[in-house]
Protein backbone atom coordinates (compact mmCIF):
# COMPACT_ATOMS: atom_id res chain seq x y z
CA UNK A 1 0.00 0.00 0.00
CA UNK A 2 3.18 2.19 0.24
CA UNK A 3 3.85 4.08 -2.61
CA UNK A 4 6.10 6.65 -3.54
CA UNK A 5 5.67 8.39 -7.18
CA UNK A 6 8.41 10.33 -8.73
CA UNK A 7 7.72 13.09 -11.01
CA UNK A 8 9.43 15.68 -13.16
CA UNK A 9 12.36 13.97 -14.72
CA UNK A 10 13.80 14.46 -18.20
CA UNK A 11 16.27 15.98 -20.24
CA UNK A 12 17.53 19.06 -19.94
CA UNK A 13 21.03 21.12 -20.85
CA UNK A 14 23.83 21.66 -18.81
CA UNK A 15 22.73 24.91 -17.01
CA UNK A 16 19.13 24.43 -17.39
CA UNK A 17 16.48 23.73 -13.94
CA UNK A 18 13.96 20.31 -13.17
CA UNK A 19 12.04 19.85 -10.87
CA UNK A 20 11.28 16.92 -9.18
CA UNK A 21 7.96 15.89 -7.15
CA UNK A 22 7.85 12.24 -5.08
CA UNK A 23 3.87 11.79 -3.78
CA UNK A 24 3.53 9.35 -1.11
CA UNK A 25 0.49 7.79 -0.03
CA UNK A 26 0.10 4.85 2.48
CA UNK A 27 1.88 6.36 5.38
CA UNK A 28 1.57 9.17 7.68
CA UNK A 29 4.02 11.36 5.69
CA UNK A 30 4.39 14.22 8.23
CA UNK A 31 6.46 11.63 10.66
CA UNK A 32 8.70 10.63 8.12
CA UNK A 33 11.97 12.36 7.32
CA UNK A 34 12.08 12.05 3.46
CA UNK A 35 14.72 12.56 0.99
CA UNK A 36 15.78 12.32 -2.66
CA UNK A 37 19.35 9.96 -3.40
CA UNK A 38 20.30 9.70 -6.80
CA UNK A 39 22.48 6.63 -8.97
CA UNK A 40 24.81 7.14 -11.49
CA UNK A 41 25.58 4.36 -13.45
CA UNK A 42 28.65 2.57 -11.64
CA UNK A 43 28.13 4.64 -8.89
CA UNK A 44 26.81 3.75 -5.53
CA UNK A 45 23.58 5.39 -4.47
CA UNK A 46 23.70 9.10 -2.99
CA UNK A 47 22.22 10.97 -1.05
CA UNK A 48 21.35 14.10 -2.06
CA UNK A 49 19.03 16.22 0.20
CA UNK A 50 16.92 15.21 3.06
CA UNK A 51 14.58 16.83 4.93
CA UNK A 52 13.23 16.08 8.20
CA UNK A 53 9.59 16.31 9.80
CA UNK A 54 10.21 19.64 11.43
CA UNK A 55 11.68 20.60 8.27
CA UNK A 56 15.63 21.34 8.61
CA UNK A 57 17.35 19.92 5.18
CA UNK A 58 20.60 18.98 4.33
CA UNK A 59 22.36 18.55 1.30
CA UNK A 60 25.43 16.97 -0.36
CA UNK A 61 28.16 19.15 -0.76
CA UNK A 62 28.11 18.44 -4.56
CA UNK A 63 24.34 20.20 -4.83
CA UNK A 64 24.99 22.74 -2.13
CA UNK A 65 23.50 26.38 -4.03
CA UNK A 66 22.13 24.55 -6.46
CA UNK A 67 19.56 22.21 -5.53
CA UNK A 68 16.82 22.96 -2.66
CA UNK A 69 14.25 20.17 -1.12
CA UNK A 70 11.09 21.44 0.74
CA UNK A 71 7.69 19.41 1.68
CA UNK A 72 4.45 20.09 1.48
CA UNK A 73 2.36 17.68 4.60
CA UNK A 74 -0.86 18.67 3.09
CA UNK A 75 -0.04 17.11 0.11
CA UNK A 76 2.17 14.36 1.11
CA UNK A 77 4.36 15.45 -1.32
CA UNK A 78 8.77 16.17 -1.52
CA UNK A 79 10.08 17.99 -3.79
CA UNK A 80 13.14 19.05 -5.53
CA UNK A 81 14.33 22.14 -7.57
CA UNK A 82 17.38 21.20 -9.00
CA UNK A 83 19.19 24.43 -10.57
CA UNK A 84 22.00 25.30 -12.37
CA UNK A 85 22.09 21.54 -13.91
CA UNK A 86 25.52 19.72 -14.66
CA UNK A 87 25.91 16.34 -16.48
CA UNK A 88 27.78 14.82 -13.36
CA UNK A 89 24.28 15.47 -12.03
CA UNK A 90 22.57 12.86 -14.82
CA UNK A 91 21.22 9.45 -12.24
CA UNK A 92 18.43 8.02 -11.79
CA UNK A 93 17.14 10.46 -8.77
CA UNK A 94 14.79 7.72 -5.95
CA UNK A 95 12.71 9.23 -3.22
CA UNK A 96 12.52 8.33 -0.25
CA UNK A 97 10.97 7.91 3.09
CA UNK A 98 12.10 7.19 6.54
CA UNK A 99 10.56 6.60 9.61
CA UNK A 100 14.23 5.63 11.86
CA UNK A 101 12.07 4.43 15.07
CA UNK A 102 11.02 1.43 12.88
CA UNK A 103 14.22 0.86 11.06
CA UNK A 104 12.06 1.38 7.79
CA UNK A 105 12.61 3.14 4.62
CA UNK A 106 10.30 3.11 1.74
CA UNK A 107 11.34 3.73 -1.83
CA UNK A 108 9.90 5.46 -5.10
CA UNK A 109 10.97 3.89 -8.28
CA UNK A 110 13.15 6.52 -10.05
CA UNK A 111 13.06 9.13 -12.15
CA UNK A 112 15.68 9.83 -15.15
CA UNK A 113 17.73 13.00 -15.01
CA UNK A 114 19.95 13.24 -17.59
CA UNK A 115 21.67 16.78 -18.19
CA UNK A 116 23.17 17.27 -21.66
CA UNK A 117 26.56 19.45 -22.46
Amino acid sequence: QVQLVESGGGLVQAGGSLGLSCAASGIIFSIYDMGWYRQAPGKQRELVAAITTGGSTNYADSVKGRFTISRDNAENTVYLQMDSLKPEDTAVYYCNAQFRRLLVSYWGQGTQVTVSS
